[in-house]
Order: structure tokens, then sequence, then C-alpha cells
């Protein structure tokens, strides 16, 4: 459990929070490259750490995050004109270009240098695997960019999907590290089966276990922590165990086990200090992979049918987020469609942050114990003592060889020292 001091610590972004402040060191989502896809598009808006603004792209293709409301007056830019390489604000005709410079005042006399005195708040920005990403913190501590854990090198094949969540970042997070919830909440579409590993039929990820009590161990790293949840096999239970490793990268990327067509990253994104958005990702450089479309159906996030254009849920908490009664008499374990909307539904349920103080936690729940005190001692350390924040220390190399597994082991071999893509000990 956490103190309600600790839980405002971990959970609250906006403004100066220690946590927001944290946060900003490292580069963030702002949006998917799909909200903003051509030149002289529709802006859309973003809200990050508690913090309105507005992303378009230029007449050049270049994209902009700045502040939502304009320098001016403070009305919207969201309603701007995005044309002839910036965005016109609509009340006064003040324009911007993507570093936040005023280009041109129609409203104020011919000779005046008002608009060379102005300088609207934007933020750096880079485009890589499918996102726009910023950097929101200190201009003198900015870290060099690097790619994203899911998309390795440019033809790596990744398909996302994207829900906002009406409650707090770490409680969106919480449910990707939960190995154990898996073995009930998501039992109809991760059921088990005797296969030799994860295995993606399109419509389920099948599991060679039947076991809903995992062991849980777990190892601290400068990135983060990673740890195995250990179950029974389904074949061959009295010399082998089935481990899942599960890794959490800080501040918000967790990497969970893959199936044997893709890897799978989630993101849970603070908006502010009561909402965040997932980002979760299905990625490969072997094979086919998954469709997006295809993606997000499966997992019940398709925009139109699940979500509406701002990646709002449909099936929300007002209607129980679509939950068939009749459904769950005839096999479903939920109701519910698909696994992250499960998550989302039990999330929310909570309330907009949890009161962590009068829970009461089983040995199931070391991984969220661990994530706890992990970000709780790095927001502390980042606060008291400036220590960099967990990750950013690691090399765009080291990062991409960062890997979750799942397999079948021998009981005579820890999974710490265990290579899975040497398929042997990492020693040998």
């Amino acid at each position: 459990m956490l103190t309600p001091e600790e839980n405002d610590l971990l959970c609250r972004v906006e403004g100066d929070a220690p946590m927001g402040q944290m946060m900003r060191r490292y580069w963030l989502p702002a949006c998917l490259i799909e909200e903003v896809p051509e030149p002289d598009c529709d802006p859309v808006r973003v809200r990050l750490l508690g913090e309105n603004l507005v992303a378009f792209r230029d007449s050049d293709g270049r994209v902009g995050l700045m502040a939502e409301q304009c320098p001016h007056r403070k009305a919207s830019l969201f309603f701007g004109r995005n044309e002839e390489g910036g965005l016109r604000c609509l009340y006064h005709g003040w324009k911007f270009d993507v570093e936040g410079n005023c280009v041109n005042m129609s409203s104020e006399p011919a000779g005046s240098t008002l608009c060379e005195k102005v300088k609207h708040r934007a933020y750096p920005v880079e485009e890589c695997g499918g996102v726009v990403w910023t950097y929101m913190g200190p201009a003198d501590e900015m870290p060099a960019f690097q790619r994203p854990i899911f998309a390795p090198s440019d033809t790596t094949r990744v398909s996302h999907l994207k829900v906002v969540i009406d409650c707090n970042w770490a409680q969106g997070l919480e449910g990707a590290i939960d190995s154990a919830h898996s073995s009930s909440l998501h039992s109809t579409d991760m059921p088990a089966a005797r296969v030799n590993s994860s295995t993606a039929t399109g419509t389920a990820w099948q599991r060679p276990s039947t076991d809903k009590s995992p062991r849980l161990q777990a190892q601290e790293t400068d990135y983060g922590f990673r740890y195995a949840a250990l179950r029974r096999p389904i074949q061959n239970a009295a010399n082998s165990d089935y481990v899942r490793v599960t890794l959490f990268v800080a501040p918000f990327n967790v990497l969970i086990p893959p199936n044997n067509v893709y890897n799978v990253h989630q993101m849970s994104v603070p908006v502010d200090d009561t909402h965040n958005i997932i980002y979760l990702t299905a990625w490969t450089d072997t094979g086919e992979g998954v469709d997006q479309e295809a993606w997000r159906k499966f997992t019940g996030a398709q925009l139109g049918i699940d979500l509406d254009p701002t990646y709002r849920k449909i099936n929300n908490a007002a209607v129980n987020y679509g939950q068939d009664r009749s459904a769950m008499k005839l096999g479903s374990f939920t109701g519910i469609r698909g696994f992250p909307n499960q998550d989302i539904a039990m999330q929310e349920s909570m309330g907009a942050i949890a009161d962590r103080s009068h829970e009461k936690l089983g040995a199931s729940d070391l991984a969220i114990v661990e994530f706890r005190r992990v970000m709780v001692k790095a927001v502390r350390d980042f606060m008291a003592n400036k220590k960099q924040p967990p990750a950013l220390g690691l090399s765009e190399e080291e990062r991409l060889k960062l890997a979750s597994w799942e397999r079948i082991v021998p009981k005579s071999i820890d999974w710490r020292d265990f290579d899975h893509a040497a398929g042997k000990l990492a020693a040998e």
C-alpha cells in the first residue's frame, strides 16, 4: 500500500508536481502521426501533463506543437487556419510557425515591430514509429531523441491503438505489469490451450497454462525493473515452468511478453492528474505481424465503432462499458469486448485516483509494489538530489536490446540467467 503523500507523489503530474517535472525530462508521445497526416491538415488538441496544446502539420510537412491559447487574447488556436506555413488565430489573425515564431499580425498597423517581439510557447518534436514525440523540459537538459523500443528500424511493422482513460496514469500502467490478472479478467481472450508458447489466432492469445496463481519474482534494473511470472505448464509440469518476463522501462513503458506473431508494448501517458492515454502497440521485425485495423478490431479499439474521433470510448462508464450479461452466461468471462476495455473498466472503477492506503495486497501484487517503490524513489531522488531519472542513461543501442519474453523453461534454469534469444543460459 501507499500513504496518501506517496500516492500523490506517484500520480499527480500537473504544474509543479514532482512526477510531472521528472516526466518532462523524457521525450513523450504527443499524438499519433495519423492525427496530423498531411500538410495543412486540421489541427488537433493535445493535452500532456495538465497542459493544453495544439498540434498541426504545416505546408512544408513539419509538425508543430504549441500552447493552445494564443498569446494575444488567449483564444484557442485549435480553431485556427492551418495554411501557408503556419497556424493563424481566427480572432485577430496572428500567425505562428512550428517553432512558435509570430510570422504575421494582420490586425496590427503597417510598420509595427510587435510581431518580432512575440514568441509563442512551442515544443520540439520528432516523428518515429507512427508517433509524434515531444520534449517539454528545460532546453539545456534535453536528451538526444532515441528510437522507441517498438520501432527499432524504419522497416519495423507497427500497429497502434490509442484510448483516452479516465483515471491517473499509474492505474493505467499497473494493469500492464499485473500478470496475475490476465488469467482471470482476460481468460476469454487469453485462454489456456495445448500450445508450446503464446499463440495468436486472430481472435485470442492462447497460452500453455491453466495456472491462475503465478509465482512472481522481480529484479531491479537501471531502467526500472523486470519481473517473471512462473506458472505450471499444461504439459511436463513436473520438470518445467511457463515463464513470462515483463519489463517496466521508466517512465511509463511496459514490454509485455510477445506471442508467436508480434511483440507487444504499452505506454500509459499522463494527460493530467486524473486522465491518461494508453498507446498499445503490436510490432515485429520478422513476419507479417498484424494489420493495424485488425489489431484495433481484436482489441475493441476501432475508430467510429468503439472510439470517437478523439479516441474516447463510446462504450464508457455511463453505459457500463457495453457489458453483455447474456454473453457472460454463454461463456464470456467479462461480457466486455476487447481486453484493453476490460482493463479500462477495472481501472476507472477504482476512481480517478484510487486510495491506495486501504488496499489489501497479496503475493501476486509483487510487480505492482515494485513499480510503486521504483517510481516513488526515483522522483524523490530527482527532486532532492537532482539524480538522473531512470532509463535516461541508456544509449539507444542498449534500449533497443531490451526485450520481454515467454517460454516453457526447465525448472533447473533461473530465468534471470536465461538468454531467451539464444535458448540457453547466458553464461554458456
